[in-house]
């Protein structure tokens, strides 16, 4: 057989082709066309093996609902002062920004005791709502105090006042059985964790000490345009401590707590005329208000602008609104307090505050501006909560022995929210009595967590 002429044979599953060794057409064109034409067989057989894909399904839009269980202490007296244990479920009546909700089950707290042998009964949730089984209680005795000793605001001459105060709340307000932490916010360095023993609580007496601002340090101070640096840390600082004891009481149900708080209250922009006076001695400039008519310029020019002779610049531009930014701080802190279901009382150690001293280069109007403004922050927070403040009194024990009071006899009502509108962060909360002649002391409002969003 002739070499030249041997012929060879492409074969595929669905043709045969024969050429020449040597012929280029075949080469070049047949044989590539081929083998792409066994490549799509080969690919229409898989698939056609291939079960078929579901059709995709259409997303559907998800709802997400919130139930919120709302706790209440209320505290119930009639004309007399005294408390009145024998009210039942049907006799209150609970308001939500005016809507009317569904109580529970109430439960009755006497002499710091639960009378019920039994633990508080499993929460029946809405209708079309499941929830998981309720665990009893461990422990549903006794009260629960925070004894928050605010050093960073107390006076050091006050510290022996403070400790006299700490010893009366020993021996008038914790009694035994009572669970009870004591925090200090500055160089005092006290922290006793949640405990029974009384004796730690008079070991931290020793300990305390007042390191609180006096006028002078106030007036030598360093300050920004939104006032006295050093004031508004020791502030943050203070609050700070107290969001993070009120986080760590939202955990503890069924059971009163109360925030004994002792502080001289707060200030952010205290001693203005003082600042002023001090300013025009030190540098010389701008001028006072004894050298207008003398013929010198009656403006200075500073970086905010022209400043008039005898106009206060720490009364001026965001110094004005220390007042505003005290409030905003004060709410936020009693929102929290409000989330927790506890209650402020505030004490001022400094008692009933007379006139400034002797050695203090203050006018009596700005002084008692200071205290005015510094005892009416420790007013709202006690006031918003459903507490009271001890506040320009030497009776120390009279108001401790009412905190005892209301600490010890109380209902329990709780309830979930069906307020209309979600949208409503702050609610206002109103408790009525089916009685004549009663007094009910409870928390006017309470507020919804701010809600994490998914990043």
């Amino acid at each position: 057989m002739n070499p030249m002429r041997e012929q060879h044979t492409l074969k595929s599953p669905f043709l045969s082709l024969r050429w020449p060794r040597r012929s280029r057409l075949f080469r070049r064109v047949l044989a590539p066309i081929g083998l792409v034409m066994v490549a799509l067989l080969v690919t229409v057989t898989v698939r056609g093996q291939q079960p078929p894909q579901p059709a995709q399904q259409t997303q559907r839009p998800t709802f997400v609902s919130q139930v919120d269980l709302v706790t209440l202490d209320v505290i119930v007296r009639d004309k007399r002062g005294q408390f009145l244990p024998d009210l039942r479920r049907d006799e209150f009546v609970v308001l939500e920004d005016g809507v009317p909700q569904e109580i529970l089950e109430p439960h009755l707290i006497y002499g710091g005791r639960q009378l019920s042998a039994e633990a508080p009964a499993a929460l029946m949730a809405p209708n079309g709502m499941i929830l998981p089984p309720s665990r009893p209680v461990a422990d549903v005795a006794g009260r629960v105090f925070i004894i928050f000793i605010d050093d960073l605001h107390l006076q050091a001459g006050d510290s022996p006042r403070v400790r006299n105060l700490l010893t009366q709340i020993t021996n008038t307000l914790v009694h035994d059985g009572d669970l009870f932490a004591v925090v200090s916010t500055g160089p005092s360095s006290i922290e006793v964790n949640p405990t029974y023993d009384r004796s730690r609580l008079t070991e931290s007496i020793k300990k305390v000490m007042g390191s609180g601002m006096s006028p002078e340090d106030i007036l030598l101070a360093p300050a920004s345009s939104s006032g006295p640096l050093e004031l508004r840390h020791r502030v943050h600082v203070a609050f700070s401590t107290a969001y993070d004891l009120l986080k760590q009481m939202e955990s503890i149900n069924n059971r009163r707590k109360a925030f004994v708080y002792l502080s001289s209250g707060y200030d952010f922009n205290p001693f203005t005329e003082s600042r002023w006076k001090q300013e025009q001695d030190k540098y010389s400039r701008p001028l006072r208000d004894d050298q207008e008519g003398l013929g010198i310029n009656s403006s200075v020019e500073t970086n905010g602008g022209s400043i008039a002779a005898g106009d206060n610049p720490f009364e001026r531009g965001t110094q004005a609104f220390a007042v505003a930014d005290l409030v905003s701080e004060l709410a936020e802190l009693t929102r929290a307090a409000n989330r927790a279901n506890a209650t402020f009382y505030t004490i001022d150690p400094r008692g009933l505050v007379a006139g400034p001293d002797i050695n203090q280069s203050l006018s009596s109007r700005e002084w008692r501006t200071h205290i005015t403004t510094s005892v009416d922050s420790l007013r709202t927070i006690a006031d918003l909560t459903g507490g009271f403040c001890i506040c320009n009194s030497n009776d120390f024990k009279r108001g401790l022995e009412r905190i005892d009071s209301e600490t010890s006899d109380y209902y329990i009502l709780r309830y979930y929210s069906s307020n209309p509108d979600p949208l409503r962060r702050v609610r206002k909360i109103e408790v009525k009595v089916g009685r004549d002649d009663v007094d009910v002391t409870h928390r006017s409002q309470w507020t919804l967590p701010f809600q994490k969003k998914d990043r």
